[in-house]
């Protein structure tokens, strides 16, 4: 206490210190010692900055470890991934994602059928559902940019409801980024792209509703959920199963089932075979059904919140396959 009430009493006759010279020795020009209260401030301070620059340094690092992932993407295509000053955006997702998703015009004897698709290869190798292009005659494919192309049939999985179809003459086209559906957790915030009803480029976000959703569709060109001109019915357009129930259309009697990604993100028909996005830009899924209840007057009451995804890791593992099909079914158990 005593050292404490003469502390005041001495502050006034410290003499003023003189300007710091930085060239001068350290011992010959040290300003007088201050008494130990001022001594732990100070002591408070030098903490303080030692550990803003701790993080400062983390901080750097943790852009440098963004900026790397936002230039190689998971399976070794660059310039796919979302950059890091966008990260965790929608509007970074669609800039960075959008230019790996095309639409899909498949012409048949029964009128033309308008789905969506995703880049894989820089030469043109693009994903899509098989019932987007099963008995098609003729494929056109438009990119983001508005190129069109005409596309052959590499290889398909009815029974996984997938196609890889192949761009006639294409180069240096941006592939998508494919992530790891097995990484995805119900609540993770998603994108997806695709071409609804015609309008090409469409993006919605939403989450992951669900996970390892049995997901029954059908598989033969004769119920092949085509989006058709003049003649479509979104209800019957794309029919799937769920939980022994019938939705937007009768299956028919052939038909498969398999384990989806359930997510609100908006999807209308014309979505099917386009991407479900994570928030780094890579692809976890490839939508595939959705559920559209009828309005009062008989009409399709439109996305409701309920759409499904084949997950991206069963592409991954069915792909050596679709490249082998030569443009013949590859399907499997």
């Amino acid at each position: 206490m005593r050292d404490y009430q003469q502390q005041p009493q001495q502050q006034p006759y410290y003499p003023p210190q003189p300007p710091y010279d930085p060239t001068a020795p350290g011992p010959a020009h040290a300003a007088p010692l201050p008494h130990r209260r001022a001594k732990r401030g100070v002591g408070l301070m030098a903490a303080v900055a030692i550990a803003a620059a701790a993080v400062g340094g983390g901080s750097a690092t943790l852009v440098q470890q963004l900026t790397a992932d936002g230039t190689t993407g998971a399976s070794g295509v660059s310039g796919t991934t979302v950059s890091a000053s966008s990260k965790g955006t929608v509007s970074g997702v669609a800039e960075a994602v959008s230019p790996s998703i095309v639409e899909i015009s498949a012409s048949s004897t029964s009128g033309k059928s308008t789905g969506s698709g995703v880049i894989i290869t820089a030469d043109g190798e693009i994903v899509t559902n098989n019932h987007v292009i099963s008995g098609a005659s003729s494929i056109g494919v438009r990119l983001s940019d508005g190129k069109t192309y005409e596309a052959k049939v590499v290889g398909t999985d009815p029974d996984r409801d997938l196609a890889l179809i192949k761009l006639q003459g294409a180069s240096g086209l941006k592939a998508a980024t494919l992530g790891n559906s097995d990484s995805v957790k119900v609540g993770d915030q998603v994108v997806a792209i695709g071409s609804p009803e015609g309008l090409t480029g469409t993006v919605t976000s939403g989450i992951v509703s669900a996970l390892d959703r049995d997901v029954t569709v059908a598989k033969d060109d004769g119920q092949d959920q085509r989006q058709q001109q003049q003649q479509y019915d979104p209800r019957q357009g794309w029919p799937f199963e769920f939980g022994g129930q019938q939705f937007n259309g009768d299956t028919g009697s052939s038909k498969t089932t398999y384990k989806a990604i359930q997510t609100d993100a908006s999807l209308n028909p014309g979505n099917s075979g386009g991407a479900l996005i994570n928030m780094n830009g890579e692809i976890i899924g490839i939508n595939s059904a959705m559920y559209a209840p009828s309005a009062s007057n008989g009409s399709s009451a439109g996305s409701v919140g309920l759409g499904f995804a084949i997950p991206v890791n069963t592409l991954k593992a069915d792909l050596d396959d679709l490249r082998s099909g030569d443009g013949k079914s590859t399907s499997r158990p």
